[in-house]
Order: structure tokens, then C-alpha cells, then sequence
């Protein structure tokens, strides 16, 4: 799958929610316009509001999006590619490292985070990928991420 001119969602919301255990107000991808198994790329979209919850601690009067959430939301970019994937639909990924964080960009109300995630491994229970969130082409975050498939015992 690639991306269409006008950037028309490849999965919506309602369709990420059938994949991801996530919902709101912790969902932070709404839709997903670009999906290449051949190149292990996915991109996401997040349309940054005014009305977001996080927005009412930090910071009143100023809202930046916690860098801390433009991680989760490009993790979660990383979930969507790893669940459409053979032998991964009901498992679940939880962080196992995130390394090279940079943030060069602040994020605020009106932003549309475009979160762009190539996989650079991807076996049975381990997975790592490249992960960049961009907003109008400029670099918000970049970093490293990888997850392991935790037992289903280990969640109990």
C-alpha cells in the first residue's frame, strides 16, 4: 500500500481501534496514510487540538505536546505495522528500549504530527525500528525504538 495524493487514510480510527488495544484518550494515531510491507514503512497521522487532555497541565497558557506522548504515538504507529503482520494480531508489544531520542521541535495545538516509523527487525518476540514525527516537514522527535512480545503470563 502507498500513499495517495490527497491523503486519504489507508486505516481510520475505527479501523486502528480494531488492531491496537489503545482507545481514547490514549490513542494518539488517527489515521494510517501510507503502509509498505516491501519497504517495512508505515505513516501515521495525529491532528494535534486544543482540546487534547494533556494540554491542560502542560503548560496552562503556553500547550507544547509532552515529548514523552510523541514517543507513545510513534510506538503506536510502530504497534499498527507489527499487528498487520503474520502471527502478531492479538499479541502485544511493550517497550523494550528507546534509544537516540531527539527533540528539536515543539508541538502545539493546530500541529499535524506526521509519524513516520521503518522497522529494522522484526522476529517472533523482538521487534526495532526507526521512528521520526515530523510536523510541515520539520523534525519534532527521531528516535530508536524497540518492543518485545511479553508472555501472556508476564501480563497477569
Amino acid at each position: 500500500m502507498t500513499e495517495t495524493a490527497t491523503n486519504e487514510p489507508i486505516l481510520t480510527t475505527r479501523q486502528i481501534e480494531q488492531l491496537m488495544p489503545h482507545r481514547w484518550p490514549f490513542l494518539l494515531v488517527d489515521r494510517i496514510v501510507e503502509y509498505d510491507v516491501e519497504a517495512k514503512r508505515i505513516v501515521g497521522i495525529k491532528s494535534v487540538t486544543a482540546t487534547e487532555w494533556f494540554f491542560q497541565g502542560h503548560f496552562p497558557g503556553q500547550p507544547i505536546m509532552p515529548g514523552v506522548l510523541q514517543i507513545e504515538a510513534l510506538a503506536q504507529t510502530m504497534g499498527i505495522y507489527v499487528a498487520q503482520q503474520p502471527g502478531f494480531g492479538d499479541r502485544l508489544g511493550l517497550f523494550a528500549s528507546i534509544e537516540e531520542c531527539r527533540f528539536k521541535h515543539i508541538v502545539t495545538p493546530g500541529d499535524q504530527l506526521r509519524l513516520e516509523v521503518t522497522m529494522e527487525r522484526l522476529g517472533s518476540k523482538y521487534g526495532r525500528g526507526h521512528a521520526v514525527a515530523t510536523v510541515d516537514g520539520e523534525i519534532a522527535c527521531e528516535a530508536t525504538l524497540a518492543f518485545i512480545i511479553a508472555p501472556a503470563s508476564a501480563l497477569r
